[in-house]
């Protein structure tokens, strides 16, 4: 059994998180300035230390320090000493930088197979109909083994489903010129928010989020200041991770401590304005990904950013201060209070308006998995730096990871983009018929193209050729699934 983790002190009550509970989720709330960075920090530190992998958003490039060893902070010593904890030493965690930009971490990349049509469609804003011209593309795809990849797989998709919608609607529908244009315009957009970085490979292989490092978890922070200001991409990327771990990871039921936490920063994001097919994916996620080991943590100023059927599902939960200034506010701050396990000894409504900078109100489960009496604490300070490490410094981190220089460098390997872009220029060449080229075969024969070069050129022009046609007639079902292993250039095992 692996042992409780001390997270906050209450008058001599020590309050820790069972690992063994830790997958039932949780909840870290409370207004601008009042803790949740230092509480993430505690979290995150406190689940390396066992040997879990951590996941985190860093929005502020606060969480950046956790990869230096702390000390020199006057506030986290007299806290250390205020709650008399004993044995505390400053250490260095275990980091990992991420970035979708590459500038501030290792490239984070998916394709856009993996990001699938019903993410997509959420991230580019589109309609019921738009989305399902989406879908449509992606099964005209799955049908022809076309790759898709990155942006311009899907650009070119679109402009060969709408160039030929009169052919292809008595199989996939009304493919109108009207929702193309509106899916290319949201891609328009996409790219000028940078979100063409996003897509490409090699995308991102999860066992390199699952990493430990000397029996400790890696802590896996995603730089997220500049795509923040993205925050449908922001809030879309986090859950396509989401789901892929939930996708990938086999089934393990209740273990001693979890596989991975994921801390999902900025959680209104993720439900604002979410159509309602993508909240019931949300709510699958959360209510199955527990079965698979992994506990997910929402960080939010306000639990009434958090659907009802999702907060009822978060066990572990630590609430900082509110304000109560309007009435939502007010609702606010009497609906957190009504989540918590009732205390005689406390107020809670009244608490959470008054408590103190890096004090919370917090309530974990019990062994049996049930919320404990709710609790007024100090949270346990962190052992890592507090606040942002320096670019030096980060980069001296990336460059010493294990992981370094393999998705630094983007593959552009064949897809629907140049095999659409193939067949629209054999469509305008007198020799497109037969595949084969005949200027290449005629320049080898004669020796035309240099020394060295002829048997080899008819070669490759005849495997290629064969190849051509054996990839259009033969195998259109499975070659989506199976070229990443037969020509390389795909993920790292």
């Amino acid at each position: 059994m692996t042992e409780p983790l001390l997270i906050a002190r209450s008058a001599g009550i020590d309050l820790n998180l069972l690992p063994a509970m830790a997958n039932r989720h949780g909840l870290v709330a409370g207004a601008t300035g009042t803790g949740k960075t230092i509480t993430l920090q505690t979290l995150a530190e406190a689940f390396s230390q066992i040997g879990v992998p951590v996941f985190m958003a860093d929005v502020k490039g606060d969480l950046s320090g956790m990869s230096r060893v702390g000390g020199d902070n006057a506030k986290v010593e007299a806290r250390v000493a205020e709650l008399g904890i004993e044995g505390f030493s400053y250490a260095a965690a275990p980091v990992v930088f991420w970035d979708v930009f590459g500038k501030k971490g290792h490239p984070l990349r998916s394709t856009v197979s993996e990001m699938g049509p019903l993410l997509l469609a959420s991230m580019l804003n589109l309609n019921d109909v738009q989305g399902g011209v989406l879908t449509a593309a992606f099964k005209l795809a799955d049908d022809n083994g076309w790759l898709l990849l990155d942006l311009k797989d899907l650009r070119a998709l679109l402009q060969y489903a709408s160039e030929n919608a009169a052919e292809l609607a008595s199989e996939y529908g009304n493919i109108s010129a009207a929702s193309v244009g509106a899916i290319q315009r949201g891609l328009l957009q996409l790219e000028h928010e940078g979100g063409e970085n996003l897509f490409g490979e090699p995308a991102l292989d999860f066992n390199d989020l699952l990493q430990t490092d000397g029996g400790r978890g890696v802590i896996n922070i995603l730089a997220a200041d500049t795509l923040y200001n993205s925050p449908r991409v922001y809030a879309t990327l986090l859950l396509w991770l989401l789901s892929e771990l939930f996708e990938n990871l086999p089934e393990v039921g209740d273990l001693d401590k979890p596989k991975l936490v994921f801390f999902f920063d900025e959680a209104h994001l993720l439900f604002n304005d979410a159509p309602a097919a993508l909240l019931q994916k949300i709510e699958q996620v959360v209510r199955l990904i527990r079965s698979k080991g992994v506990g997910i943590y929402f960080v939010s100023q306000n639990p009434l950013d958090i659907p009802d059927v999702i907060l009822g599902q978060l066990g572990n939960r630590v609430q900082h201060a509110l304000r109560a200034f309007t009435p939502r506010d007010q609702k606010a701050v009497k609906a957190a209070a009504e989540t918590f396990r009732a205390n005689p000894k406390i107020n809670v409504e009244t608490a959470i308006t008054e408590l103190g900078v890096g004090e919370a109100l917090v309530s974990v489960l019990d062994e049996k998995g049930t919320p404990a009496p709710v609790e007024r604490a100090l949270i346990k300070p962190p052992c890592s730096r507090i606040g942002p490490v320096s670019d030096a410094e980060r980069q001296e981190s990336i460059q010493s990871s294990v992981i370094f220089g393999h998705y630094e460098k983007q593959v552009d390997r064949e897809s629907a983009y140049e095999i659409l872009k193939g067949r629209a220029t054999q469509s305008t060449s007198p020799a497109a018929d037969s595949g084969i080229d005949w200027g290449g075969i005629l320049e080898s024969a004669t020796g035309s193209s240099g020394a060295g070069r002829g048997r080899q050129s008819v070669l490759e022009t005849v495997a290629k050729s064969a190849a051509r046609t054996i990839g259009q007639e033969v195998g259109r079902q499975i070659v989506r699934g199976v070229l990443g292993s037969l020509l390389g250039g795909g993920r790292r095992r």
